[in-house]
């Protein structure tokens, strides 16, 4: 939009020159070309800074109406602040990272939330650094009926999780709020049509709102989750075997998690890795898909598969910097099916459902990608390819897997890497970019 607007005021002062010049009025001439100069910055400023929609606003709407207390949990950078500042616009704004407010706040915490009586609500950033807030929350929410009257946020699921569950359990609405899902940045006219370009440069907001260099932020975001994130949550004395964990953990995506070897490669035991394992998962970095084997026999694999929230990250995780090396790197396929099932898990967040989702292998190799659990009895089964041509052998596992379990009318879907959507005998082809059409069809239904 930014180029089509330079476009047409180019043509403009061409026309201005060509139209006006006879009346050799250069006062005329010069006060055109500021006023538009002008009003190009003024566009393109906008533009830049733009907010994108997100998806989860209604629902945060609707919820507030419910509940004393919300509270909006993800990752840094993700955009809760910014979310929770458009849609409740006439709340006070206060953020603990400040080290006075902070101070106040853990120093006399009642009258801290009190001082917000005659607010039409408050929004508190980074609830975390003060978890015992919720404690003194729990007074004034059951004395004061006021619906949406607190909005939380905080960026470390694990402080948030457990000082919620013992203080503010049925008080308070709790949302998920993850990077920018691809239908988000369709709906911004943000998405690059370009698949290896959406991977390698992620789906964090900041990216495309401020159009930053992505190697340069997603190294400084990796160098400060470490600083501070880590270390608040547990006592690291060598950050950088962290980092080649979490180096290690990336190329490791897609693939059926083995703990000991993890441990190995790493140098580290095998309790560390499941401690720092959880750590990356309660801080939003990775997700650990479990495998789906209710109703089957022992022969299924019982162990998680790794995933990371965000491509960008895993990337440059990978060391991996340009579109060139990611189309002919040996993980692009693992990559792929990684962006899908993180969007997968972004729209269950934005809908406020509790995802269901987990992939299906046994020990004959048989395999299923993505089974969503709609109901005790209702499986969905979705494969994910890379390729941008469809094959038929892309159907055979769930071919395989109706047969295993006898349900062969069984709704069936297939995700690839080109661009258009198609319906065969076998499943319903989607593109990568019409994930969300997917879903709601599969959640709709």
């Amino acid at each position: 939009i930014t180029l089509h607007i330079i476009q047409i005021y180019l043509i403009i002062i061409e026309y201005i020159e060509n139209k006006i010049i006879y009346l050799k009025s250069k006062q005329a001439l010069m006060f055109a070309r500021s006023y538009l100069s002008n009003t190009i910055i003024i566009l393109h400023i906008i533009w830049n800074n733009k907010m994108i929609k997100r998806e989860l606003e209604s629902k945060l709407l609707t919820i507030a109406k419910q509940f004393p207390v919300i509270a909006i949990t993800g990752p840094r950078q993700s955009g809760k602040t910014t979310l929770a500042k458009s849609v409740f616009a006439d709340y006070r704004y206060i953020s603990l990272e400040n080290l006075d407010t902070r101070a106040y706040a853990t120093n006399d915490p009642r009258n801290f939330l009190t001082s917000f009586d005659n607010a039409t609500g408050v929004i508190i950033d980074e609830i975390q650094e003060v978890p015992h807030l919720f404690s003194y929350l729990q007074e004034i929410v059951d004395t004061k009926k006021r619906p949406g009257f607190f909005v939380l946020t905080g960026s470390q699921n694990i402080l948030l999780q457990e000082n919620i569950s013992q203080s503010l359990a049925g008080r308070i609405a709790i949302f998920t709020l993850l990077p920018l899902s691809i239908n988000e940045l369709k709906l911004s006219d943000l998405l690059p049509k370009n698949v290896d370009e959406v991977m390698l440069k992620g789906f964090y907001p900041r990216i495309y709102s401020e159009q930053l260099d992505i190697q340069t932020w997603i190294n400084n975001y990796i160098n400060t989750y470490l600083e501070r994130d880590v270390r608040q949550l547990i006592n690291i004395n060598n950050l950088l075997t962290f980092q080649r964990f979490i180096k290690v953990c990336a190329a490791r995506i897609g693939n059926i998690l083995n703990y000991a070897d993890l441990a190995r490669d790493c140098d580290i035991s095998l309790n560390t890795a499941k401690s720092w394992l959880s750590i990356l998962e309660a801080s939003y970095i990775i997700k650990l898909v479990q495998p789906y084997y209710k109703n089957f026999n022992k022969r299924i694999t019982q162990t998680p598969k790794i995933y990371f929230y965000d491509t960008g990250i895993a990337c440059a995780l990978l060391g991996i910097k340009r579109t060139d090396e990611l189309n002919i790197h040996p993980m692009r396929g693992h990559l792929f099916e990684n962006m899908i099932i993180a969007d997968t898990y972004k729209y269950n967040f934005n809908n406020n459902i509790i995802p269901n989702i987990y992939f299906w292998r046994d020990v004959q190799g048989h395999e299923i990608d993505c089974l969503i659990e709609k109901s005790f009895d209702k499986l969905v089964p979705i494969e994910i390819k890379s390729s941008m041509t469809i094959s038929d052998r892309f159907f055979k596992t769930i071919i395989d897997w109706k047969k295993i379990i006898k349900e062969t009318a069984i709704d069936s879907y297939l995700v690839y890497g080109g661009n258009e959507n198609w319906i065969r005998r076998e499943g319903q082809i989607f593109s990568w970019e019409s994930v969300y059409e997917m879903l709601e069809k599969i959640y709709k239904c």
